[in-house]
């Protein structure tokens, strides 16, 4: 018989191909969209904003849901005043969350191992609502609701996410492509990351669905492969070499992002963590779910990308920020019009404090 599945925000590197997976098993597949899409014989997208509160209650309403993926991130004060109406709309509620709950840990990361959110002891970090901290107090607001599954993805990459440290693919890729210079930091590389394919978390969420092993628990869908940011860099800079590139790096003594007050959590909290992971629980909840090989598939990934993109540079204060250290200046022709180059220009050389206190908002 076929399930009745909501996906909520299920348009990224996890949600894509898991519609895909749930549509070749017979499901029938709704997906909430902020664009129009198009539908096809076994999914349907409903265009709006999931976080709309009157745009949810009307697809929630809709029909009797077998399981709900919640793909959508939450500040945790809205989260709570909508989870009585989430998980009672379907069977199964299924949670994204993050690794990055975890706290630095010298031991191999299980679904037990201490979150910062129990151990942090900075008052001014546990003020906020970072998003590791957010994701760990709805975790905590869900262990209240029987029908709950809680999924953590670690590093997430596919065709068009490529990470390298805290950058995105189009932070530090599309600069290579127009000859600029990669800006990384020595304290990042030396530290372990574990990347997980999306599609492999996406057929780990497809064995929960439904699953009795699922209910009441938590899993960590990640390989038990791990890398240094380094060794990361080294696949990148290698595949590059054969597709022709010759990759500039240059290393700074600590992450850039450390001098934005709104971007350092991801550092200290998160790329300065050595991350490796015991995924025995999901392999034993999903015995199908096999976990490629992270560098040949990065490498197959990087390529295809390189293949894809050869495009404008997009203005932002991240390669800005490269560009300032590295001594870059780019070309009229490596944007897309006149009045980006002219912003790009008055952000590049404005003075470095005013440029910083532009990119925190002040």
């Amino acid at each position: 018989m076929s399930r009745k599945i909501l996906v909520l925000g299920g348009t990224g590197a996890m949600g894509r191909p898991l519609v895909k997976i749930l549509s070749e098993k017979g499901d029938h597949i709704y997906v909430t969209s902020r664009r129009s899409r198009k539908d096809t014989d076994r999914v349907s997208y409903i265009q709006g904003n999931a976080l709309d509160d009157i745009f949810l209650e009307s697809i929630l309403h809709q029909m009797d849901w077998d399981t709900i993926i919640d793909f959508m991130v939450y500040p945790t004060e809205k989260f709570s005043k909508r989870i009585d109406t989430l998980t009672s709309a379907a069977r199964q509620y299924i949670f994204i969350s993050s690794c990055r709950v975890f706290a630095d840990h010298d031991k191999l990361i299980t679904e037990r191992s201490p979150r910062l959110l129990d151990v942090s002891k900075d008052e001014m970090y546990l003020k906020t609502d970072e998003y590791s901290l957010r994701k760990a107090r709805e975790e905590n607001i869900l262990r209240n609701y029987p029908n709950v599954t809680i999924v953590r993805p670690s590093v997430t990459f596919n065709d068009d996410r490529l990470q390298l440290g805290v950058y995105e693919a189009s932070d530090w890729i599309d600069r290579v492509q127009h000859d600029k210079t990669i800006v990384f930091s020595k304290d990042i590389a030396a530290h372990y990351t574990t990347l997980t394919h999306g599609e492999d978390v996406a057929y780990g969420i497809a064995g929960l669905i439904g699953n009795p092993k699922a209910i009441g628990e938590d899993f960590n869908i990640v390989t038990n492969e791990a890398f240094t940011w380094q060794q990361v860099l080294d696949i990148y800079l290698e595949t590059l070499r054969k597709n022709g590139f010759n990759p500039k790096v240059i290393y700074t003594e600590k992450a850039l992002n450390l001098r934005i007050p709104k971007w350092q959590y991801q550092v200290k909290y998160a790329r300065l963590f050595d991350r490796r992971f015991n995924n025995s629980k999901i392999r034993e909840a999903v015995p199908e779910l096999v976990f490629r090989d992270v560098r040949k598939s990065l490498e197959n990934c990087f390529e295809q990308y390189l293949k894809r993109n050869n495009k404008s540079l997009t203005l932002s204060s991240v390669s800005i920020l490269q560009d300032r250290e590295a001594g870059d200046i780019c070309k009229v022709s490596d944007f897309s019009s006149i009045k980006q180059y002219l912003k790009y220009l008055v952000l590049r050389f404005m003075p470095y404090s005013m440029l910083l206190d532009k990119i925190e908002g002040r």
